[in-house]
């Protein structure tokens, strides 16, 4: 039996923060937590000084390519792990490893590799799922998407995906105007796996149809998607103004404060039910890496990208190539420069993905009975200490 008391901590709570507080920890969940000193019952708890740090439940990342110059889609065990151990560096305690448009052996391969990297558990984070990008995307808004690779979706090859990456994949992110898109979606509904509009260039009346299908996400929105046009004088909506008009889809946004303008950000927060928002870090491989030339995808078929100002750019400096953040750079700029306050960052960080996991019973807050997964931040909201389970994985 293991324990572990936190304390002289600014302990953030779903809707405030105690000043100075301490949370006890015994095997791996938190089993008190509450302001001022601890009381005598933990005082034989080995003890960590927080040092008035801000102590923030688990960071859960349900959109992320790779980091610290390994990819999730590099072919190899060890990648996956790599990956995932650069974002448990900056606070990320889940993660949800995701692929990129490719043929479909490459993809059963990081079936095969994300399987071998579950068997790791020493300093990672925990492996929520796959998520699918791709290949049925519409070519109007590939993004980084490889062109040449994006299809319909045909039944005699998602459900192979789906056989082959039977009990893995968590989320599945499609453009529902395509055709057999709405098939593809009934199938994910049966499933219980998440059905994610992203990369798409549908209309209204089309996103009012996939909603009907089992369509209940946005993948990164404002990024790939349609928005407002005019077709013979009348305007016609897109993705965009759908996620704010129906309330049945949840959304993510990459908050690096560039994918996003931090005005665009407060938009957002400002518009909608802050219930349906979620964080993601979208990030490439170089995620937690020095700026400097990178590649986008896997080593062996990526775009060659060069990270500067905190973005990763096309080489001719024509477009942005992909995302570098991490969890705590996401929950910084919420409240740095979109203005929120710490807990409701936390909440977009955490317990709005673990909700989307229907894992909020065990994750995404600090309260007893929960997974004593945490995140120790500085002054500045760097990431100074991660506990996984109760176990510290991580100290800068």
């Amino acid at each position: 039996m293991s324990s572990l008391l936190l304390m002289n901590a600014k302990v953030v709570l779903e809707t405030k923060t105690l000043p100075s507080g301490y949370v006890a920890i015994r095997d791996d969940r938190i089993e008190a937590v509450g302001e001022g000193p601890a009381p005598e019952t933990y005082a034989a708890f080995p003890a960590v000084d927080c040092r008035g740090g801000f102590l923030c439940p688990g960071f859960i990342d349900l959109h992320v390519h790779g980091g610290g110059d390994s990819d999730f889609m590099d072919g190899t065990a060890e990648d996956v792990v790599a990956a995932a151990r650069a974002h448990l560096r900056h606070g990320t305690t889940t993660i949800a490893p995701t692929s990129l448009t490719c043929p479909d052996e490459e993809l059963f391969v990081f079936f095969d590799c994300y399987r071998a990297a579950q068997r790791v558990t020493e300093d990672m984070p925990r492996l929520a799922g796959i998520h699918l990008e791709g290949p049925y995307f519409s070519p109007a808004q590939a993004g980084a998407q490889p062109p040449h690779l994006l299809v319909n979706p045909r039944p005699e090859q998602y459900r192979e995906i789906l056989r082959r990456g039977e009990g893995l994949i968590l989320r599945w992110s499609s453009a529902p105007e395509l055709p057999g898109a709405l098939q593809l979606g009934d199938e994910l509904r049966e499933r219980g796996i998440i059905a994610s509009i992203g990369h798409s260039n549908a209309t209204y009346e089309e996103v009012k149809a996939a909603i009907a299908h089992g369509y209940t996400h946005v993948t990164h929105l404002y990024s790939g998607m349609s928005s407002i046009v005019r077709r013979r004088g009348m305007r016609v909506l897109g993705v965009v103004e759908c996620a704010y008009l129906f309330d049945e889809l949840d959304v993510e946004i990459i908050a690096d404060g560039i994918h996003l303008p931090p005005e665009l950000l407060r938009l957002i927060v400002k518009t909608m039910d802050e219930r349906r928002i979620s964080l993601i870090t979208d990030a490439m491989r170089g995620a937690a890496m020095p700026e400097g030339p990178s590649i986008l995808g896997s080593r062996k078929n990526g775009q060659r990208v060069i990270i500067k100002d905190g973005i990763a750019n096309m080489p001719d400096f024509s477009g942005f190539a992909g995302s570098v953040a991490t969890t705590d750079r996401l929950v910084r700029t919420m409240v740095q420069k979109a203005g929120l306050p710490i807990e409701a960052a936390c909440r977009m960080m955490s317990l709005h993905p673990a909700r989307l996991l229907h894992r909020e019973d065990e994750l995404g807050s600090i309260a007893p009975g929960k997974k004593a997964d945490l995140v120790l931040m500085d002054d500045t909201l760097h990431a100074a200490r991660v506990f996984v389970g109760g176990q510290e994985a991580f100290a800068s």
